[in-house]
């Protein structure tokens, strides 16, 4: 990935670093030719703003630069519905629980023991990771047929930061064809922004992103699955595993509804390997009362690496069904997201609260960013 950019102004200056590193893929499409490459990556360090306003418009499936942003804070920044507390061990008393209940703590006692083990988990305070991402999706389709993303769309490539403290203390930053997201939570707030829009708070309290779930953080994994209950079994690309289910209760959806939006259940399941104990896919299910919408994403980790100790997922893909439903409407679309892990790592120094706080002109208000 590239990581610098040159001083064209002087020709014996320092490179400057770029916030977020982007694929050499990215690069290259910015110009013909390396120094028009080098400018139009030099414009859009200096004025984000500028750049989204001209970048292309025939991202996939979208007709605007506004949809495909709303797209992109779909599958690229979106929350889960529960808080995550890591400071429990990754295990619970199974007296009076159920069957179900109980295999499920097993199971997530599995999980910790494969990915490295509660002292390793624990030892984690803080993390970093780079990495670069591929989008592509259908158009949307009428009526109850199956969406498939066609492999012959241009694909949208671009690369993200991700910096976490604990579950609610982390800063996100993707850039995808020249349109940036970020989003955050200082621990009593999250928030996110979409290029020159104003920031916007998240409605009830603080919660974890859910890319930490794709393999990035085992221990946030456990600790949430530790109250799912085991459903049953599934084969998921040739590897049998065990479903477990979590669903959110009433009064937790209530508190992060808006007068404009409702969300009537938001599922999670987590298929662990019956075999190795990892998780293969994580999966949720979100519906919305909002002019109509459901969202289904689920995410699968495909190639794992250890860092200090700790099985990391450094690759893997996800992937977005959106429906849009009642009155005249019956139409989804499906979106796919490649990602890939180029640097991680635990125990940054130097990684205080300063490094989270949001946007001064942050919009506290009850309709603002639903995710």
């Amino acid at each position: 990935m590239r990581k610098l950019c040159p001083n064209l102004d002087k020709e014996d200056g320092l490179d400057t670093v770029l916030e977020v590193p982007i694929p050499e893929e990215m690069f290259t499409s910015m110009g013909s030719n390396v120094v028009l490459r080098l400018a139009n990556l030099c414009s859009f360090m200096k004025d984000q703003s500028h750049v989204e306003k001209n970048s292309r418009s025939s991202h996939p499936s979208s007709g605007s630069n506004n949809e495909f942003m709303a797209l992109l804070k779909l599958v690229g920044s979106p929350l889960i519905p529960l808080q995550v507390d890591c400071d429990s061990a990754l295990s619970r008393p199974i007296k009076d629980c159920s069957i179900e209940g109980s295999t499920a703590k097993y199971i997530v006692q599995q999980y910790g023991a494969a990915t490295g083990g509660l002292a390793a988990l624990k030892s984690v305070n803080s993390m970093y990771a780079v990495g670069e991402v591929k989008m592509v999706g259908s158009e949307m389709r009428q009526g109850d047929d199956s969406v498939h993303v066609q492999s012959k769309v241009n694909s949208e490539v671009g690369g993200f930061v991700l910096w976490q403290k604990n579950p609610d203390l982390w800063y996100l930053e993707l850039v995808v064809s020249g349109l940036k997201v970020s989003a955050g939570s200082d621990g009593k707030v999250v928030w996110n922004q979409s290029g020159s829009q104003p920031c916007r708070a998240n409605k009830g309290p603080p919660r974890p992103l859910r890319r930490f779930f794709q393999g990035l953080g085992p221990r946030s994994t456990a600790n949430l699955f530790l109250d799912a209950m085991c459903t049953g079994e599934k084969n998921i690309n040739k590897e049998e595993c065990f479903i477990l289910k979590l669903k959110t209760p009433t009064e937790i959806l209530q508190s992060q509804s808006t007068p404009q939006t409702e969300i009537v259940h938001h599922t999670i399941w987590g298929y662990f390997s019956q075999r190795t104990g990892l998780l293969i896919q994580f999966e949720d299910t979100k519906l919305v009362k909002m002019r109509s919408r459901n969202d289904d994403v689920s995410g699968r980790r495909r190639w794992r690496r250890y860092v200090d100790g700790i099985n990391i997922a450094h690759g893997g893909k996800t992937s977005a069904l959106l429906y849009r439903y009642g009155h005249a409407y019956n139409q989804k679309r499906r979106i796919g997201e490649t990602w890939k892990i180029d640097e991680v790592d635990f125990n940054i120094c130097g990684l205080s609260m300063d490094c989270f706080l949001p946007p001064a002109d942050l919009k506290r208000e009850d309709g603002g960013g639903d995710q």
